[in-house]
Parts: structure tokens; sequence; C-alpha cells
């Protein structure tokens, strides 16, 4: 190798160099930003407490391999949601139905209650996340963003790959079923 292609090898380590640590970098900033946002819609849609977080561990494997691309069209956010939502539905259509007759079902809807509110020990959060739990999936997706997360309506949509009409008229109906959930477990 000549003088002058060393050198341009070494200018070009150099920039390899300074650009991965820039994503690690911003890497440090996303991860305590993002984690437990990103582990509850995992928790949300994977309903498997161990599988959420694999999962979580290699979206941001995703989302570190994939910050070169970032071209903000969308919010940062909303990036990093997406790809979330994409990585739960891939391993969810991996998984075949599994059905256990061991698994004690109030044991797993408590266990689902107490991940949704890791920092509250508050009975009303509790049996808001139980409510949500009986939702199909849509509707919880879709409530978990709008209110959980704070995204917009348009936010919302363009995670949930949904037109905007679609995403107010689930909520419409998540609200509605919420309401008949609430009154059941009230008069049970």
């Amino acid at each position: 190798m000549t003088p002058a292609a060393t050198a341009v090898q070494a200018d070009a380590d150099v920039h390899v160099r300074l650009q991965a640590k820039q994503y690690r970098e911003a890497l440090a900033l996303l991860l305590p930003r993002y984690r437990d946002k990103v582990f509850r819609l995992c928790i949300s849609m994977l309903r498997d407490r161990a599988l959420a977080e694999d999962v979580t561990q290699d979206i941001f494997m995703r989302v570190w391999r994939a910050l070169p691309g970032y071209g903000a069209q969308a919010s940062l956010s909303t990036w990093i949601y997406a790809i979330s939502r994409n990585a739960c539905l891939s391993e969810l259509r991996k998984r075949k139905p599994q059905v256990s007759i061991d698994q004690d079902e109030d044991a797993y809807s408590a266990e689902v209650a107490a991940l949704a509110s890791p920092e509250q020990d508050d009975s009303a959060t509790v049996s808001v996340t139980q409510l949500l739990d009986r939702l199909p999936e849509r509707y919880r997706q879709a409530v978990t963003l709008f209110y959980m997360e704070d995204k917009s309506y348009e936010q919302t949509a363009e995670i949930l790959a949904l037109p905007l009409g679609t995403v107010k008229a689930l909520l419409h109906r998540a609200r509605k079923r919420l309401i008949e959930l609430t009154r059941e477990t009230e008069s049970a």
C-alpha cells in the first residue's frame, strides 16, 4: 500500500471511530428516555415479561443500527415506536399460539398490572391496567400510545400504520368498552 493510500485508510478509520462514538453517545441518551416506554409497549403487545425484555433489547440494537439512516421524516419518538411495534409484530408472527392449562389467569393479570405501573402502587392504576388487559389488541395499542405514552392522534396513526380516522374510531370504541367494563366490574 502506498503512503497516500495508507493515509486515506487512516482518515477513513478515524471517521468511522468518530461516527461510532457519536452513535454510542446518541444511544446513551435515547436508552434512558425511551427504555420504559418501549418496554411497556412490548408488554402490552407481547403479554410476556421475559419476551418483552428480550425484544426491548433487540429494538434498541435495531435503533442503534438504524440511526445513520434516520432522516427525521417523523419525530424521533414516532420512529422508535414504529421500530418497536414492527419488532413486536414480527415476534408475534414467529410465535405459535400457546395455551397453558397450568397458568393461573389471576396471577397473570396481577403481573401485567404490576408491570404497567412500576413506579406507582395505586389501586386505581391497577384496576385501569386490568381493564386495559381485557380490551382487544388494537384498542389496547391505541389507548397505550395515545393516553399512556402521550402520543398525538397523528403520531398514533403513524406508529400503528393506520389512517387517522381509524385511530379516532378505535379510541372512541376503546373508551366505550372501558366504560362498559368499569360498570361490569363495579356491579360484580
